[in-house]
């Protein structure tokens, strides 16, 4: 693992991944309060400790991915919103954080008005995945991007799967957990027939689990049962450290890497990896 200190790393220059695209990851429930936003930053913060060149794009307008990774609104002269307007390119907009390795296309509460600036225009869908594709043509040399969405249906979270590769799902250990997976993969299936035709589930991520709780055992089996291979081996557990990094901008990785949490989003970076290994190791057979 990559040294998890808190110095200030550069902006990413020339670097042995240019020339290859990111991997594209939308992080995305359209339900709120399942773990979406705290997915995406340590995700991204775990993946970084195993070497990756990782940029987190905040695309929700509470803009909670931007602080948990400590940039504080303040200090958000450009954002994703800038993006999608046509204002600025990404890659004006990315900004260094404390992890190493990873990066922030921070967001503010103007993206709540994007929909009505763009909605009208014919390549209102693709906003973003035109961004990403400049953006990875540089050299900026980013391996992944993850799209933290809003937790809702609308255009953004639209332009985030139209730009996806793949698409993470967080899902709850709670009683409605398969009821709102279902409207999401309704979902995936109307962007790939008319957006994105190779849009595909990543994989869904099991979180706040309470292993005192029969009900979030039978949820995990539940979903095991519905979704097959498409879950993740690594269960997230309910966990204070990670409730608590948040607010004081940090990744749980950095606020207290031995904890149970932090150990859980580095087996699912693993798993992350290993399952795009597997991927072009597909493809190129």
């Amino acid at each position: 693992m990559s040294d998890m200190s808190t110095d200030v790393v550069p902006f990413p220059g020339e670097a042995p991944a240019a020339g290859r695209r990111p991997r594209v990851l939308a992080v995305a429930n359209q339900k709120g309060g399942v773990g979406k936003t705290t997915t995406a930053i340590n995700l991204g913060t775990a993946l970084a400790a195993s070497g990756e060149r990782v940029l987190v794009l905040d695309l929700d307008p509470q803009g909670n991915a931007s602080t948990g990774l400590g940039i504080d609104r303040r200090n958000r002269s450009a954002s994703t919103y800038d993006v999608l307007i046509g204002d600025a390119p990404l890659a004006d907009v990315v900004v260094p954080t404390s992890v190493p390795h990873l990066w922030l296309a921070p967001s503010t509460l103007d993206l709540a008005g994007v929909e009505l600036e763009i909605g009208q225009t014919r390549d209102r869908a693709f906003r973003l995945r035109n961004a990403v594709r400049d953006l990875a043509s540089g050299p900026n040399g980013f391996t992944y991007v993850l799209v933290d969405c809003p937790p809702s249906l609308n255009l953004l979270t639209v332009n985030a799967m139209a730009a996806a590769n793949a698409i993470v799902v967080p899902l709850q250990c709670e009683f409605f957990a398969l009821e709102g997976l279902t409207q999401l993969l309704e979902t995936v299936e109307q962007v790939k027939s008319t957006l994105n035709p190779d849009l595909t589930i990543h994989g869904v991520v099991l979180t706040m689990y309470d292993a005192r709780n029969n009900l979030s055992a039978q949820v995990v089996a539940d979903v095991r049962d519905y979704m097959g291979g498409k879950v993740y081996n690594t269960v997230i557990p309910r966990n204070v450290r990670v409730s608590e990094a948040p607010s004081y901008g940090k990744p749980v990785l950095v606020y207290d890497l031995k904890c149970a949490g932090s150990e859980a989003y580095l087996r699912l970076a693993t798993e992350v990896i290993q399952r795009e290994k597997e991927l072009t190791e597909r493809l190129a057979g």
